[in-house]
């Protein structure tokens, strides 16, 4: 009972949240934030139980799809959560509030897959997987603020944003998505080249498109971050490479086994 009764009282508990912040968004006291946080903390701690029942299991660790998406959802939420307690970001709590109920919902509706690994008999492999899911978490926290610096820029020239808005300092918020953005794809060239040196099928035919959109993915993120250290990028250029990074890396993470446990398993 309790695997349909958390997930759903976290997804309420997240809608909750997100409601909360859309609803006072541009009211002049700004978001109800002690309500926010206190709906978002009870989802979260849900959504960790839940998450934990189906992710360990007797027989290994399920990476499903939707264990693995569930658990990316996660730390993003938590990560947004942690920083939006010292730094405004309300542009993007509705938005992470929000995707995590999705994925919530997604849990409920969508019947769970299996996909079981032993990690803990390969602490490599389980290094290897920690990494690419902090970089991959750090990158797409990197995009969503290049989509707030895009937005206060936008309202900065049109001259429509409030002395009294929610919104962090346009500098503040670009100056911390390029330092995520540098911290990610440190993070994202080291789980490439542990994968390549570590996994004996870094190049089989099942792990190919994944590791060539993931080094794509890389060489656009290690561009940009040359490209505003060295030239200045910045603004449409910064948001239109992250954004198209982020893009191929979900696409690497996740395409495969979308096709495999969602199209495939209901073809069959």
């Amino acid at each position: 009972m309790h695997t349909l009764l958390l997930p759903l009282v976290a997804m309420l508990a997240y809608a909750l949240a997100a409601g909360t912040v859309l609803g006072r968004l541009f009211h002049p006291a700004g978001p109800l934030l002690r309500l926010t946080f206190s709906a978002a903390c009870v989802g979260l701690v849900l959504h960790a139980i839940a998450l934990s029942g189906v992710l360990f299991t007797p027989a290994g660790q399920n990476f499903s799809l939707l264990n693995v998406s569930s658990l990316v959802s996660w730390l993003i939420t938590v990560a947004v959560t942690v920083t939006a307690l010292r730094s405004p970001l309300i542009l993007l709590l509705p938005v992470v509030y929000g995707c995590a109920a999705l994925v919530q919902l997604s849990v409920l509706m969508i019947p769970q897959g299996t996909q079981i690994l032993q990690i803990e008999h390969n602490p490599l492999l389980l290094l290897h997987i920690l990494v690419a899911f902090i970089a991959y978490v750090i990158l797409i926290l990197a995009t969503l603020y290049s989509v707030q610096v895009s937005y206060i820029s936008y309202k900065l020239k049109h001259k429509a944003l409030s002395m009294h808005s929610q919104l962090p300092p346009l500098m503040q918020a670009e100056v911390l998505q390029f330092r995520l953005l540098l911290v990610g794809t440190l993070l994202l060239g080291i789980t490439l080249l542990s994968g390549a040196l570590f996994t004996s099928d870094w190049l089989g035919k099942h792990n190919l498109h994944k590791n060539v959109l993931s080094l794509i993915a890389f060489v656009l993120f290690a561009l940009l971050s040359w490209g505003h250290a060295r030239l200045g990028w910045r603004g449409k250029t910064a948001i239109s490479l992250t954004l198209l990074g982020s893009l191929l890396l979900t696409l690497a993470y996740f395409g495969s086994r979308f096709v495999r446990e969602v199209l495939l398993s209901g073809a069959l």
